[in-house]
């Protein structure tokens, strides 16, 4: 509930997660029959990068900022929607998956901060293709899981204020694949040391879930846990194809992020087989 997305819309994680975010929704979309996405920590949507919030940390200047030369490559597709927003604004997820979303399609979105979910409501007032929920995430995932659709894409992407997100990431997969199996599902997770995502990674491995990708980028060594030094996408049911389009898009993002740390680097994984 203290967490608010402003002071961090468009850094680096946030590249990572929208960049392969909208490969997967690009993937829903070959075939013509309508999808769903739900989104389960939606934020406002759209963000002001001049707001006081963004002037005082400046983390889009390292992510987004630096990006704003490529014209071609992988990550193409994913910064033309971007550049369709007035500029000094960036997208959230909420305002990325609603410009790529064709009639017949529908995102439902959920936030849990008051202000910040009245915010949402007001951005998409009107639109019958948008659902606003003012609920908690993972009761959410129970609520409004399965489509009517039959085929979508469930988003988790928890701030990680709380101990135990990583137990409440698995288990809600779990649930979402109990309930609704051909859901392409997707959650975000922080690279700051290695333990803690070695230990997530074998609880998916022991979940009995299948099909199961982890993609990560990281700017260096992720050996301090105070620092983001990485950010990973866990993918269950990724689209046919979709594993080379990741390793594209990372491999094209490690190369415009460059730092000048030691250890910088990216990686797509299966977790679990098919």
């Amino acid at each position: 509930m203290n967490y608010r997305h402003a002071f961090h819309a468009g850094n680096f994680a946030d590249c990572v997660k929208h960049a392969l975010v909208h490969a997967l929704v690009a993937a829903l979309s070959r075939k013509p029959t309508p999808f769903r996405v739900l989104d389960t920590h939606a934020g406002i949507g759209l963000y002001d990068l001049q707001s006081e919030e963004a002037r005082r940390t400046g983390e889009w200047r390292d992510g987004i900022g630096l990006l704003e030369r490529v014209e071609d490559g992988p990550l193409l597709p994913w910064l033309e929607v971007v550049r369709s927003f007035p500029r000094g604004t960036y997208p959230g997820s909420p305002a990325l998956i609603r410009a790529v979303m064709r009639p017949g399609d529908h995102l439902a979105l959920c936030e849990l901060h008051p202000e910040d979910a009245e915010t949402l409501r007001a951005a998409f007032k009107g639109d019958p293709q948008v659902s606003v929920h003012l609920r908690d995430a993972y009761e959410a995932l129970t609520a409004l899981t399965p489509f009517p659709e039959r085929r979508g894409l469930v988003l988790m992407d928890p701030p990680f204020e709380r101990e135990g997100e990583y137990d409440r990431l698995v288990e809600g997969m779990r649930g979402v694949a109990r309930r609704f199996r051909p859901a392409v599902q997707a959650a975000w997770y922080p690279v700051k040391h290695r333990a803690p995502v070695r230990a997530f990674h074998d609880a998916l491995r022991e979940s009995g879930l299948r099909d199961v990708l982890a993609l990560e980028l990281w700017l260096r060594e992720p050996t301090d846990p105070t620092r983001l030094n990485g950010s990973g996408l866990i993918v269950l049911n990724p689209p046919f194809g979709f594993a080379d389009t990741a390793r594209a898009i990372l491999a094209a993002l490690s190369a415009a992020l460059r730092t000048d740390e030691p250890g910088q680097g990216w990686a797509v994984t299966e977790i679990v087989p098919e």
